[in-house]
C-alpha cells in the first residue's frame, strides 16, 4: 500500500509541475503581447480606460506570477498573497461600489492580518521545536 502512495504522490507532484510549466508559459506569453502593443502605450497618453485595460492585463500577469508560485511552493502564505492579489485587482481595475470596495478593504485587512498570525504562529513553532532539541538531544535523530 506504501508504494502505490508514493507512485500516486510522484505522479500528482509531476503534474503539479506539468501545470506551472503551462502557467510559466501563459506568463511569458502574455508579457511578450503586452510589450509588443506599443500602440497601447500611446493610447495610454490619451485616454483613461486604456489604462484600465492595460492595468487589468498587468494585474492579471501578477496573478499568473503568484500563481506560479503558489503552484511551486504551496503553503499559507502564498495561497494568502494571491487571494490579496485577486481581492486588489478587483478592487482597481473593477467597476466597484463604495460598498464593494469597502468589502473589499475590509478582505484585504483580514488576509493581510491572518497571514501575519499564521507567520508569526510558524516563527513560535519552530523556536519551540529549537528549544525542546537543546533540551533533549535524541531528538535530532528523529
Amino acid at each position: 500500500m506504501g508504494k502505490v502512495k508514493k507512485y500516486i504522490q510522484a505522479i500528482c507532484e509531476i503534474l503539479e509541475m506539468l501545470a506551472a510549466g503551462l502557467v510559466l508559459l501563459g506568463i511569458v506569453l502574455s508579457m511578450i503581447g503586452i510589450l509588443k502593443n506599443l500602440p497601447a502605450f500611446r493610447a495610454l497618453l490619451m485616454d483613461v480606460t486604456a489604462f484600465r485595460h492595460y492595468l487589468e492585463g498587468i494585474f492579471l500577469i501578477v496573478i499568473g506570477i503568484e500563481f506560479l508560485e503558489m503552484l511551486c511552493r504551496p503553503n499559507s502564505d502564498n495561497i494568502l498573497e494571491v487571494l490579496i492579489f485577486l481581492v486588489a485587482r478587483h478592487m482597481i481595475v473593477g467597476e466597484t461600489t463604495p460598498y464593494m470596495d469597502f468589502v473589499s478593504v475590509i478582505s484585504v485587512g483580514l488576509l493581510c492580518f491572518l497571514r501575519r498570525y499564521l507567520h508569526v504562529s510558524r516563527i513560535k513553532e519552530k523556536e519551540r521545536e529549537a528549544q525542546l532539541k537543546t533540551q533533549d538531544p535524541s531528538l535530532d535523530e528523529v
